[in-house]
């Protein structure tokens, strides 16, 4: 018969010998076995991670510097099957601390002969180089015992002849030198960054104030260009109109005079009608005949006499008329000829600047 046994994830369970005398070790960690009466043997090993704090004092460097140094390395044995083997052979039946102390030993020694091959320099400024040196060194022998190094940290150097303050005062005194050569190179960039960004604002304010100068010069000469198209416009819009209005005029007068003469025509007839009318009352009257003839053929005469004379004055009137009108067209024809010529010499010649403000603003016409 036999019992069985469990065992948790931190700790490893050796379980050895069986029937009939058999050598066969089981190893189990983080589960159970089964263990005969009598003649099976049974232990744990611990599977916990051990901290250590391997220390060595006075340990001359490459440059026959005495430091002392102290590291701080996680380790904890192994769970691979030919490596967990390894680490009960050599620690099955020992405590922590034993398993401890045997390590930290090796840890030591490796830590020493590394000291010896290393400047101060390197150990003091390029502390994780020198861990992951011993690290690297120590790691097969204590993978020989079924133990794995997870971490390795330098925790402290120090010395006793103040080689290492020695050290800091000269680093401090060139990190102070090379601040206060910093702060004066500084303080010199922007006094030539200020100079510049002030030639730059300078620059910009003259470019700026250039800018707005010629946008001025340019609406000036633009408004006196409007000024003088708008001028133009206007004397040629007050010509055009003054010559349709004698047009008008003249078409005007010329029905005037048409009417007239169709009057007079009108009323010349009638006259003609009026002195037929009159003859013919003549004629009916208690008259001679020979007087009544003669008299119709006296205002007959008269009339045809009558006629002739104003037929003759109202062709001259209308020939007076009509030469009036023509010259009155001829007349504002010049004006308007002559303002056109003034018109074109006055905008062909240069025009004197502006009295009233020292611009280059000409004169209209």
């Amino acid at each position: 018969m036999g019992n069985c046994h469990t065992v948790g994830p931190n700790e490893a369970l050796v379980v050895s010998g069986g029937c009939c005398g058999s050598d066969y070790k089981q190893y189990v960690f983080g589960g159970w076995a089964w263990a005969w009466w009598c003649i099976s043997d049974t232990q744990r090993i611990s599977l916990e991670i051990m901290t250590l704090q391997p220390r060595c004092e006075d340990v001359e460097t490459a440059e026959g510097v005495a430091l002392t140094v102290t590291g701080v390395a996680q380790v904890k044995i192994m769970t691979e099957k030919e490596l967990l083997a390894v680490a009960c052979e050599q620690f099955l039946g020992k405590n922590v601390q034993d398993i401890k102390n045997v390590v930290l030993q090796t840890l030591e020694g490796h830590l020493r002969s590394i000291l010896g091959t290393l400047t101060v320099e390197q150990i003091y400024q390029d502390r994780d180089q020198f861990a992951k040196l011993v690290r690297e060194v120590a790691a097969p022998d204590v993978g020989r015992m079924g133990i794995e190094i997870l971490s390795f940290t330098i925790k402290d150097v120090y010395d006793k002849v103040d080689y290492l303050s020695s050290l800091g005062k000269t680093q401090t005194a060139v990190v102070q030198r090379d601040a206060d050569i910093g702060v004066a190179e500084a303080e010199r960039d922007a006094g030539i960054r200020e100079a510049e960004c002030k030639k730059e604002m300078l620059d910009v304010k003259f470019l700026a104030d250039t800018k707005i100068a010629d946008s001025k010069r340019a609406f000036e000469l633009q408004k006196s260009a409007f000024s003088e198209e708008v001028n133009i416009k206007t004397a040629e819009a007050q010509l055009a109109y003054e010559l349709q209005g004698a047009r008008e005029q003249q078409k005007i007068r010329q029905e005037e005079i048409e009417i007239e003469v169709v009057q007079r025509k009108k009323q010349i007839a009638v006259e003609a009608q009026e002195i037929l009318r009159t003859d013919k009352e003549l004629i009916a009257t208690v008259r001679r005949p020979a007087e009544a003839e003669a008299y119709r053929i006296q205002q007959i005469a008269e009339g045809e006499k009558v006629k002739q004379v104003l037929l003759a004055q109202a062709e001259a009137e209308k020939i007076r008329k009509i030469g009036e009108a023509e010259a009155a067209v001829i007349e504002a024809m010049g004006k308007a000829e002559l303002l056109l010529y003034l018109l074109e010499y006055s905008l062909s010649k240069p025009q004197p600047p502006c009295k009233q403000c020292d611009c280059s603003e000409t004169t209209g016409p």
